[in-house]
């Protein structure tokens, strides 16, 4: 299958503004109250990138996010933790190569994606509590270079120019 039949088949747009293609496939009827406002209890997208949108441009979400593999090629992510950790993770099938099928990702991380090799990579997300715009921050270089000065070097290529 190539990335124009997955496209095709799971009706997926290009995403706003963090690169790749997505589609909301669930959100939960159920809310619950937190601190910033009502939010439903989880939602959930198929996420790609591809040979022609590689990257999933640095940004953090409030809420925590389960990246579950698909197919294709594999994707690369890059987490910096709020303490300024840098992590590296590989979601893929090559199992025995030290690839993963899932991913957590902490609300308050920063993480960026980036296609390996394919002309795709697809992957879903649950979010929890359900996803809000409002929760959501992409990344700028300014505020990447103060805050985590030593890897900035490291990350600075997946951050959006605005």
């Amino acid at each position: 299958m190539n990335k124009q039949s997955v496209i095709s088949l799971l009706d997926l747009a290009p995403h706003p503004y963090e690169g790749g293609y997505f589609k909301r496939t669930y959100t939960a009827p159920e809310k619950i109250v937190l601190p910033m406002g009502e939010r439903n209890i989880m939602s959930s997208i198929y996420y790609m990138l591809s040979d022609d949108s590689p990257i999933g441009y640095m940004h953090r979400n409030r809420s925590d996010i389960v990246h579950y593999y698909h197919g294709g090629g594999a994707l690369k992510y890059i987490l910096l933790s709020p303490e300024g950790e840098l992590s590296e993770t590989v979601l893929g099938h090559n199992l025995v190569g030290g690839e993963k099928l899932q991913l957590l990702v902490p609300g308050g991380y920063w993480k960026a994606s980036i296609l390996l090799a394919g002309d795709y990579g697809l992957i879903s997300e649950a979010v929890a509590p359900g996803f809000d715009p409002d929760d959501n921050e992409l990344a700028d270089h300014e505020s990447i270079k103060k805050h985590f000065p030593k890897h900035y070097s490291a990350v600075e290529r997946y951050i959006k120019n605005k």
